[in-house]
């Protein structure tokens, strides 16, 4: 299922993270379908658990899977996984704009009147 590469350069937790993505992406992993434990992973790959439980937090806050209490860790639906890019692409480009923003010197009040003014424009709607 996984494969590790000793010679990446990248850490072994970032380096599972792109995998089960990747497995999730193309359709290997099932949505909803229940992934290998904490445990079961980490003796599969031979390393510590550790390694495995951070790769998952990461992953669950990506929005790549969900846990259920006393079941275990599922893969999340592919239009969920959409949607937080989405939603993550927007607020990496709404950040950059604030950040340019503040940097050609418009004040924070003006932003936020801006804001404002678009948000009352789709009440219209």
């Amino acid at each position: 299922m996984i494969q590790l590469d000793l010679s990446d350069h990248r850490p072994l937790y970032e380096q599972i993270k792109e995998k089960i993505k990747e497995l999730i992406i193309t359709g290997a992993i099932d949505e909803n379908e229940k992934i290998p434990s904490v445990r079961e992973l980490a003796q599969q790959l031979t390393i510590n658990p550790n390694t495995i439980q951070r790769a998952y937090k990461d992953l669950e806050t990506e929005g790549y899977i969900y846990s259920v209490r006393a079941k275990g860790s599922f893969a999340a639906p592919v239009s969920h996984i959409r949607k937080k890019a989405e939603t993550d692409e927007l607020e990496a480009d709404f950040e950059a704009s604030v950040r340019q923003a503040r940097f050609l010197g418009i004040a924070k009040d003006e932003l936020i009147r801006t804001i404002e003014r678009i948000y009352n424009e789709g009440d219209d709607i």
